[in-house]
């Protein structure tokens, strides 16, 4: 089984313009973040997919592999899913850009779940951590997702789910860490699937797959990481990196 991993990079950023290519102890985000991949030994090869020629000559001149965007994306999968069309892969796992804590242990069980799938029924896997923190569980920047009694997803939303109206249940919140490893036909599968009023109104990409009847298996790790969304995330990183 051939595994890959692509680190989408888009320049622009609505939330923190630029982000990737901030200062993080003395090398740019994207740079930590390659770099950490590679260093898992996972994968048979790193690259990173961006429309930012800035960010593909920092990648290439660390000497690593970069590869230009030719089309105008959407979203992350669509940008992967142009740079591997023709790739001879089995698995391809998206690694978020703005996420230089990944962790090998995370990683791994990720592609666990594809070495146990034997009829090849699972089309996504994806990583969750539980949340507690009621603030983090009512912001909108935080992702959740519900699964069912074997850990498939069965939705991703920027509200709290579920909603806790049963005041003597203490149900579990998890948040949706944006981490996928993809089988190679649902991702080539998905850029060809037009987008559907639920990931419209929740600006999720994962949804989509749903719809369309994708299963998405979560894996639930307890390392939560740094996400560097805000210059406040990058300052908490750089201490954390110290």
């Amino acid at each position: 089984m051939k595994v890959i991993a692509m680190i989408p990079a888009r320049y622009a950023a609505s939330r923190f313009p630029a982000k990737l290519m901030k200062d993080l102890m003395g090398k740019p985000v994207i740079l930590r973040t390659y770099e950490a991949a590679v260093k898992t030994q996972l994968f048979d090869a790193v690259y990173v997919v961006t429309d930012s020629t800035l960010i593909f000559d920092t990648i290439s001149n660390a000497g690593g592999r970069a590869i230009m965007s030719f089309k105008e994306h959407d979203c992350g999968s669509d940008r992967i899913a142009e740079a591997v069309e023709d790739m001879d892969v089995d698995i391809i796992v998206n690694v978020q850009g703005d996420e230089p804590f990944i962790d090998r242990e995370s990683l791994a069980g990720v592609l666990d779940v594809f070495q146990g799938d034997v009829k090849k029924e699972i089309d996504l896997a994806s990583l969750m951590v539980r949340i507690r923190d009621k603030d983090e569980i009512h912001n909108p920047n935080t992702v959740k997702v519900i699964v069912d009694h074997y850990n498939f997803a069965l939705y991703f939303s920027r509200s709290p789910i579920p909603y806790h109206r049963a005041e003597e249940v203490d149900p579990p919140y998890f948040k949706h860490k944006g981490i996928y490893a993809f089988r190679k036909r649902a991702l080539m599968d998905f850029q060809k699937l037009p987008m559907l009023p639920l990931e419209a109104t929740e600006k999720i990409e994962a949804i989509r797959y749903l719809e369309y009847g994708k299963k998405i298996k979560m894996v639930e790790t307890t390392i939560s990481g740094i996400e560097i969304d805000t210059p406040e995330d990058l300052k908490r990183a750089q201490k954390e990196w110290k």
